[in-house]
């Protein structure tokens, strides 16, 4: 019985022979790739529960594929690289990797890595699913959030809006505490992730990709609000709909979230956008 099915994107066939079969005994599944088009094909082919990714391949950079990948999955990654600048450590880690491991590295500290990431991010697949249970669905402007599906459409469009995990937590956190500053340490404990993060420049990567896609002007948000030296603010109202899904299109009991008097203030050195 195998624990997880790995997939090992690098163009050293010393590294890719010697990790399969290190991780086969293991018990774990192996494939393995040598590009970025290679690695394409095997997550559009198959389940993968984990990347480890050179971020050096020959058809493309690991960085940019990193980026990419993180506009629309969750996929746990762990990159390998022979660069050990700290820059590169940093740059992984805001594109969205779960660990940073550099060249030449020790097989059973890798090991180790794989089995804690692997272990966190099923945790909380866990926890998403209890804490989702009953959620009621929540409204704002032409979205629909509904916690339990993990869905946000877009009720103009009648199309849904595809969050990565952690942006749909982060949505979620902000929705549901509108007109309320949260620092990013709050975020990232509303958001139950913040093993998963390593800094609030994190956050903030996460919330610009969030903009892109659910604000009319990503350069002059109307919903997510930055307040300067604090964190975020979500500024639109919020209702609360008590009928199921397939009704919310129709028409939904609501209850307006928003508290009396309760606003985003902006600190007296500190502005808004």
């Amino acid at each position: 019985m195998t624990t997880g099915h790995i997939l090992i994107v690098d163009d050293d066939p010393q590294i890719t022979s010697f990790l399969s079969r290190y991780l086969e005994k293991q018990h774990y599944q192996v494939s393995c790739t040598a590009t970025a088009a290679e690695m394409a094909k095997v997550l559009n082919q198959q389940t993968v529960d984990l990347c480890i990714l050179d971020i050096g391949l020959p058809d493309r950079d690991g960085f940019d594929i990193l980026r990419d990948m993180r506009t629309d999955s969750n996929l746990p990654v762990i990159v390998l690289s022979g660069r050990d600048d700290p820059f590169d450590r940093v740059l992984g880690l805001e594109f969205g990797a779960d660990d940073y491991v550099t060249k030449p590295f020790e097989a059973r500290e890798l090991l180790a890595r794989i089995k804690t990431v692997l272990r966190r991010c099923r945790l909380e697949d866990v926890a998403v699913r209890q804490t989702s249970e009953g959620t009621p669905i929540l409204q704002f402007d032409q979205f629909v959030m509904n916690a339990q599906e993990r869905t946000l459409r877009n009720a103009i469009s009648g199309k849904d809006v595809n969050l990565t995990t952690t942006e749909f937590e982060l949505l979620h956190a902000m929705v549901k505490h509108p007109h309320s500053v949260l620092s990013r340490d709050q975020l990232l404990d509303l958001a139950r992730g913040r093993q998963c993060y390593v800094g609030d420049r994190t956050v903030d990567v996460h919330i610009m990709r969030l903009r892109k896609k659910i604000e009319p002007d990503a350069a002059n948000p109307t919903y997510v609000k930055t307040i300067h030296g604090i964190g975020y603010c979500f500024t639109a109202d919020v209702m609360q709909s008590k009928v199921a899904q397939k009704q919310a299109n129709d028409a939904p009991i609501q209850v307006n979230l928003r508290e009396e008097g309760r606003s985003c203030p902006v600190p007296p050195n500190g502005t808004s956008n």
